[in-house]
């Protein structure tokens, strides 16, 4: 461990994990994730951003090629995040991995309770295909929430036949029946998540669906002819068993899933780039996950 990731996690623990304890609704949430990102991160030199759709952004660090594009989910429980929060990272994966990377905005609950942000994703999904890119050509990705969502609608794509390139999840919630052992194992060695705020948390999401429903709990989903997947979290994390299970689900499924555990680390510590040496180390990984796997082959009558 680096001193730096001994620091930060000394500080998630003093003043995050407290705070966030004390948070009594989600504009508290956004308004210190928001605030956190313009403190902390900054985009890398070269990085071009424009607008896509509606509060989305497209973005590009270095030469990229326009035969792929990333679709990143963010993440901040389903309640906070924004393109603006997660940029920085996504910038930093773009010049590492050549590829584009989108950015939609979706609905937060509790305003816009499930499946608004599932919806608002298949629809940012569409739009691509419908901008150009062929399925195949498309990498989903996202962290913790985000992540739970890419994986959600990955099932959903795989099971109308058109599923993406790959996908990465960094520190995924994929199971909002709550059942997982790490929930109460690493309550007190996860330095960032508050496990006791859960069930709150998972009640402002959820609106009418039951809490398997695969809209919000891939590790309940089906993954017919899936893609490769890349699943990456800390051994240390409240939601381990939630990475962990999805690795056995999409095993299951017949997906070729490689797992990243790394054995300490704070929850979705790659959006830290900037500051922390693992994050970068966490970036690499998936980039080099990515670089066999995309672009997609030329297909016939393409120059």
């Amino acid at each position: 461990m680096s001193l730096r990731l001994a620091i930060g996690k000394a500080l998630a623990r003093g003043l995050m994990k407290p705070a966030m304890r004390r948070q009594s609704n989600a504009g508290q949430a956004r308004v210190a994730m928001e605030w956190g990102a313009r403190l902390f991160l900054r985009d890398p030199p070269d990085t071009q951003v424009r607008a896509w759709g509606e509060g989305g952004v497209r973005l590009a660090c270095g030469p990229v090629d326009p035969r792929g594009v990333i679709l990143y989910l963010h993440g901040g429980g389903y309640i906070a995040g924004s393109p603006a929060t997660h940029r920085a990272m996504l910038a930093r994966l773009s010049v590492r991995t050549g590829l584009p990377a989108i950015l939609p905005a979706y609905p937060l609950a509790p305003e816009h309770p499930a499946p608004a942000a599932f919806d608002a994703a298949r629809a940012a999904f569409a739009r691509l295909v419908a901008e150009g890119h062929a399925p195949d050509g498309i990498v989903l990705g996202g962290d913790s929430a985000g992540g739970g969502l890419a994986l959600a609608l990955l099932s959903d794509l795989c099971r109308a036949g058109t599923p993406p390139r790959a996908v990465f999840a960094l520190s995924p919630w994929t199971d909002m029946t709550l059942s997982g052992g790490s929930l109460a194992s690493n309550a007190r060695a996860d330095p960032l998540l508050p496990v006791e705020r859960i069930e709150e948390l998972r009640g402002m999401v959820l609106g009418a669906l039951a809490p398997d429903d695969p809209r919000v709990s891939p590790l309940h989903a089906r993954f017919p002819g899936c893609p490769p997947v890349f699943l990456q979290a800390a051994a240390t994390e409240i939601l381990r068993d939630d990475t962990l299970r999805m690795a056995d689900r999409l095993r299951a499924e017949g997906a070729e899933v490689t797992l990243d555990l790394w054995p300490d680390g704070i929850h979705a510590w790659p959006l830290a780039g900037r500051w922390l040496p693992e994050a970068g180390q966490a970036l690499d990984r998936i980039a080099a996950f990515l670089r066999p796997l995309t672009p997609p082959p030329d297909r016939p009558g393409e120059s």
